[in-house]
């Protein structure tokens, strides 16, 4: 794979995730490994592009104005790496990610961040239907627990494995991190 023609993606790896009101995740070690990959990202000096979720309600834990609009810590951006805010699940919807990416000669995206059946899996959807050769980075993006329509209750282990199921071959490739830096870090 050409080495300028990628792109790491970190989706909402946000404080708001820290809020109690999500209940248990799994991949405690997500942003670990996003913080690895990136790190190795950063080395090759390759194209790092931030979304950060942004709701437009002052109660929300997305709000900018609240503490959990921020980067968390672990995977700060530095100067020069691109950030864009988004409103919707979609990374693409109402944003200039494509355009980004376009510009940059990027034919394969590299995703990571949270939460797997929402914003990421959105995400890797649309990428994939946008002809990127997608990515998606199973241990460093995590799920919370949900109910579903019968309020019948899924673990956040169980949500997380089947979205990745569902993105599989079918929008996206998956893979660990030691599975990425193995086989395209080099």
């Amino acid at each position: 794979m050409d080495e300028k023609k990628k792109a790491l993606i970190l989706i909402d790896v946000q404080k708001a995730f820290d809020d109690k009101k999500w209940g248990e995740r799994n991949n405690l070690n997500a942003e670990v490994n996003i913080s690895k990959i990136l790190q190795l990202w950063r080395e090759k000096g390759w194209l790092v592009i931030y979304i950060q979720h942004m709701s437009d309600n002052p109660n929300s834990v997305f709000h900018s104005m609240n503490e959990g609009f921020a980067i968390k810590d672990i995977v700060e951006p530095i100067k020069d790496e691109v950030m864009i805010t988004k409103k919707v699940n979609s990374s693409f919807i109402g944003t200039n990610l494509e355009e980004q990416l376009k510009e940059n000669e990027i034919s394969t995206v590299i995703i990571t961040g949270l939460t797997t059946p929402h914003c990421v899996s959105t995400t890797a959807r649309m990428s994939g239907n946008l002809g990127f050769s997608t990515y998606l980075i199973s241990d460093a993006t995590a799920a919370f627990g949900l109910k579903d329509q019968n309020d019948r209750f899924y673990d956040a282990e169980t949500i997380h494995n089947i979205s990745l199921a569902t993105l599989h071959d079918e929008f996206a490739t998956i893979l660990t991190t030691e599975q990425l830096i193995k086989d395209f870090i080099k």
